[in-house]
């Protein structure tokens, strides 16, 4: 029996991460300049730069398509789940949680002692 083959070591930025959800959708047929793949996109951009920024890092990222869904997975090391906040003059921000709520069709967090994940589903539709 042959082991299972090696995950592929989570990305280490956004753009990294980008670029796989961008071959998925290549293979499933979406068009890279169509809203859908725009979305998909930036809902990639705001979970892995916000589990850099906020959940000290990526442990774990997993994008699959199933049917015409798009499911993402990223998991960090805090165990603090996100909460929208509104940006201030000297903390700018606070639009990527909301964002990702309005831009996906589903949201789940779950929070372990050591971190969390947080898995979304995208209609490609």
């Amino acid at each position: 029996m042959n082991p299972p083959p090696p995950s592929e070591a989570p990305p280490g930025s956004a753009a990294a991460a980008r670029a796989r959800v961008r071959e998925l959708l290549l293979l499933a047929g979406v068009s890279l300049d169509s809203v859908i793949a725009a979305d998909a996109l930036l809902v990639t951009s705001e979970l892995v730069t916000n589990a850099i920024r906020h959940g000290d890092g990526v442990i774990d990222f997993r994008a699959d398509i199933a049917g015409d869904v798009l499911r993402l997975s990223i998991a960090d090391a805090n165990p603090r789940p996100p909460a929208a906040r509104t940006g201030t003059v000297d903390h700018p921000g606070g639009y990527g949680w909301p964002l990702i709520q309005r831009l996906t069709e589903h949201v789940d967090c779950s929070t372990r002692a050591d971190g969390k994940t947080i898995t979304t589903a995208l209609r490609l539709n």
